[in-house]
């Protein structure tokens, strides 16, 4: 028996009962599930690494995190992005320390091993000092990724040769992407720099707060949503015309109303831009996703991304041990909006969901909370009620794919996220996860589906 009573077995169904609609606290707080984490969630998911956008010319890179392995995204000045860790093989200094920038070659400084953009050893300080058949500089790069794609201007990697596409990983979830990365001609970029906080909570508890918790925002961030609305409460939830969706562990909760997220953004300029590319928008994607889009709605891509489509927040939560995460936090834009309303934009994210935002310090305190308080030593032991619209299952829904539950007040994406969470944990191979959704696009182009079945 492991500690506290459970078995350290590959099972980690044993942390919750998700037919039951509970979850164990442990798996919040305990060192040795947070290192299985890293291994089984962190190094086999594809995890996104940078927008196209970020880099443009040959030359380009940023630095960024896989789980906690440090990386370097870089398009090479053969104009292809590649990705590799930020450690010199010779004794596992970082090698890059700036956050972006462009470069011909990366240089460790400690013994001068440089490396170019393909992550190549190019030569070394006193080279002379080895001899011959010490050093074969081409077995001494910079270690690649197993696999690197994108997905409409999104690029990921992961370390897992043996990984499913990302076609097949994000899966029928495009459905829904194509409503923030395709509802406009020209895509999509981030807008320049990116915002790093430390919160003191575990990285889940930010992600399953974005794949589907509507329920807290009309209380937590009451008083957010008067203050950046002349007085105006948060916008009334229609239960009837709402619903959760979840394809392999990726979630997004959503009205249909159209506006609720551009409203709580604060800016009438962009409700402006947005009402007069619907019609647009409507014809691009299906009369469906563009009242998907702008509504009342939030998500996240399995296991550690979530955006506000309305509000155009895109985050990343980087795991820095069980009880701390660094959040990273971009502003994502139509290509082709007007400078003046990217502006606009830019400004109302900064004031919701910045550090100093108007929802984004109530969201950091109950996560900091939640987290510190389930470490108590009786605390641990209680199980976390997840049983909110159990019974509320849609099945056949002429529209919308995925596992669809009815209502946006609802614990259902949450549920699906720990049942891939446990589902990844336990698996040796990924090969042996199970199927829990049977796709209904079968590769189709995303953009061109307005009606599927799902099953």
């Amino acid at each position: 028996m492991g500690m506290d009573g459970f078995e350290m077995k590959a099972d980690y169904g044993q942390f919750m009962d998700l037919k039951e609609g509970w979850v164990d606290r442990r798996i919040f707080t305990r060192d040795d599930i947070y290192e299985q984490e890293l291994y089984k969630i962190f190094a086999r998911s594809w995890l996104f690494v940078a927008h196209e956008s970020q880099l443009p010319k040959n030359g380009d890179f940023l630095t960024t995190h896989m789980g906690e392995d440090g990386v370097i995204v870089s398009r090479g000045h053969d104009g292809k992005v590649r990705v590799f860790l930020n450690s010199c093989p010779h004794r596992g200094n970082k090698v890059c320390f700036a956050d972006a920038g462009n470069a011909r070659r990366f240089v460790c400084n400690y013994h001068g091993w440089s490396f170019d953009g393909k992550g190549e050893l190019q030569g070394v300080h006193e080279e002379y000092c080895y001899d011959p058949g010490d050093l074969d500089k081409s077995k001494n790069g910079l270690k690649q990724v197993a696999k690197i794609d994108s997905y409409k201007g999104l690029i990921f990697a992961t370390f897992d040769n043996e990984a499913v596409s990302l076609g097949e990983w994000l899966g029928d979830f495009r459905w829904y992407l194509d409503c923030l990365l395709d509802n406009e001609d020209g895509g999509t970029e981030f807008m320049p720099g990116c915002i790093k906080s430390e919160i003191n909570a575990n990285w889940k508890f930010g992600v399953e707060n974005f794949i589907g918790d509507a329920l807290h925002a009309g209380w937590t961030h009451d008083s957010g949503t008067r203050a950046m609305n002349g007085g105006e409460p948060f916008p009334p939830v229609d239960m009837a015309n709402s619903y959760h969706a979840s394809v392999n562990g990726h979630g997004w909760e959503f009205g249909l109303e159209g506006v609720g997220d551009i409203f709580l953004l604060g800016r009438p300029k962009v409700m402006e831009y947005y009402n007069d590319i619907r019609p647009d928008m409507a014809k691009r994607l299906g009369e469906a996703r563009s009242k998907v889009f702008g509504s009342v709605a939030s998500a996240s891509i399995f296991p550690n991304v979530s955006f506000l489509p309305g509000i155009s927040t895109f985050r990343q939560w980087q795991p820095k041990g069980p009880w701390k995460f660094e959040l990273k936090t971009w502003v994502i834009v139509n290509k082709n909006m007007p400078d003046e309303i990217k502006s606009e934009v830019t400004k109302g994210v900064m004031q919701t969901f910045g550090p100093g935002g108007a929802f984004e310090m109530d969201d950091g305190e109950n996560w900091e909370n939640c987290t510190t308080v389930n470490r108590g030593v009786v605390t641990r032991h209680e199980k976390l009620h997840y049983r909110c619209g159990i019974n509320r299952r849609v099945n056949d829904h002429p529209t919308f794919p995925g596992i669809l539950y009815q209502g946006q007040y609802n614990d259902a994406n949450q549920r699906n996220f720990y049942e891939r969470w446990a589902d990844m944990m336990g698996a040796e191979r990924m090969a042996d996860m199970p199927e829990r959704y049977k796709s209904v696009m079968s590769g189709r182009e995303t953009r061109d589906i307005t009606g599927v079945k799902a099953v």
